[in-house]
């Protein structure tokens, strides 16, 4: 028998039964269709969180506390902002912008929201890549002057206005205290915490006055969170050493467990987040890689029954001198149809469940890897063809006498 001959027969077998082979391949139809759809939206999350990660700087450090060596107190201040920002100390860092945060409620007439508020110096925005779409930034001379200003993330905004109402020069109480709008950031998105419309900023030194007014152990007003921009992203491992240099002398650090501060890259968070993502992706590709598995068992199960229906057509042709290998090879291609069918149904299906979900959602979009579909194809053709080895060899070894008298 020819491989043309054995699929003619082998698709002759299958219609004849065009139900049970329906519902042999659902194992493998769900597993496929599971794969790609279930890896298309990791890397959707994955893309749509580096795109902020991104977003803020491909040069940037982040400087914050260790508050396991600082003993509970924060160890920036604006100090070390001052010696960060200053060429002499460190060369290679261009600018500098410091932030103090926490959640706080933030009122417009009988309109609440509980939001992150950040104070910030004025170079927070442009180091931050942040695009402000209504009004201005805040100003150096909002800061000399402990101003009480704000300026809205797009999300915050669209909470506390109306749609048509113009937010700029309006009011707003945060803490208990009025403050007036004079700016509102372009739209950004972002995925959960990553968003940063769900965001107020007001002047670094008036949130360090009126709302965040702990210090350092020296007495120094605290900074939370220090970005640094270097010179180059091809020269951000040698910022960032420059850096971590520095406040080790300013804060009296000898050995490097010692740190009460934590520098941290770009490129760090990106590799660290990429090293995240290829294990959850490795753990959703296991979890639907089982109903392949199953989807195989199903196959072998009724490839066994059908070799116990057709023992007697099996006998009939051993008679007339089919060979093992011949009766083999029908056998196994029956099984290889089945999963390479149930597998091209599964890629149809996968790649319409992820356009699907991304058109529920604005901010995520599937990406289908095209590697990750020729993975889950192959492994589905090669499930079929290693489970239906042995209902074939089952089938090749049956004698003709005894088949013939199979009833």
């Amino acid at each position: 028998m020819d491989l043309l001959e054995g699929f003619r027969s082998a698709i002759d077998s299958l219609a004849t039964n065009k139900m049970r082979a329906i519902l042999t391949t659902l194992g493998i139809i769900i597993g496929v269709s599971a794969v790609i759809t279930l890896l298309a939206v990791g890397n959707g999350v994955s893309e749509a969180i580096q795109g902020e990660i991104r977003s803020i700087g491909s040069n940037l450090v982040t400087i914050i506390t260790d508050y396991d060596n600082s003993d509970g107190y924060p160890a920036l201040s604006m100090g070390d902002v001052a010696a960060i920002e200053d060429p002499y100390y460190v060369p290679l860092i261009r600018r500098v912008a410091a932030e103090v945060q926490g959640t706080q409620q933030v009122l417009r007439g009988a309109r609440e929201t509980r939001v992150t508020v950040s104070g910030v110096s004025a170079s927070y925005f442009s180091v931050r890549n942040l695009v402000v779409e209504e009004g201005d930034e805040l100003t150096a001379s909002d800061a000399n002057g402990s101003a009480r200003v704000a300026v809205l993330g797009y999300g915050t905004a669209q909470e506390l206005f109306d749609d048509g109402t113009y937010p700029i020069g309006q009011s707003i109480k945060i803490s208990g205290v009025q403050y007036k709008v004079v700016g509102v950031l372009k739209e950004k998105g972002g995925v959960g915490p990553m968003s940063q419309d769900d965001q107020v900023y007001v002047p670094l030194s008036t949130a360090q006055s009126r709302l965040y007014t702990r210090r350092t152990r020296s007495g120094e007003h605290k900074v939370d969170i220090v970005y640094a921009e270097a010179v180059s992203q091809a020269q951000i491992d040698e910022a960032t050493q420059q850096v971590k240099d520095l406040l080790r002398e300013r804060h009296g650090i000898a050995y490097l467990a010692d740190d009460d501060f934590t520098v941290i890259s770009q490129t760090q968070i990106l590799d660290a987040f990429g090293v995240i993502m290829t294990s959850v992706n490795l753990f959703l590709g296991a979890i639907a890689g089982i109903s392949l598995l199953v989807g195989g068992i199903g196959i072998m199960n009724i490839m066994l029954v059908s070799v116990t229906e057709r023992t007697r057509e099996i006998g009939i042709r051993k008679a007339v001198g089919a060979l093992r290998r011949d009766i083999l090879i029908q056998f196994l291609i029956e099984s290889l149809l089945l999963s390479v069918l149930g597998g091209m149904i599964g890629i149809a299906l996968g790649f319409t469940a992820a356009k699907v979900i991304g058109n529920l959602s604005a901010d995520l979009t599937p990406v289908v890897d095209l590697g990750t579909v020729a993975m889950s194809f192959s492994f589905a053709a090669a499930v079929g063809l290693i489970f239906g080895i042995y209902p074939a060899w089952r089938a090749a070894r049956l004698r003709p006498i005894e088949a013939l008298r199979y009833e």
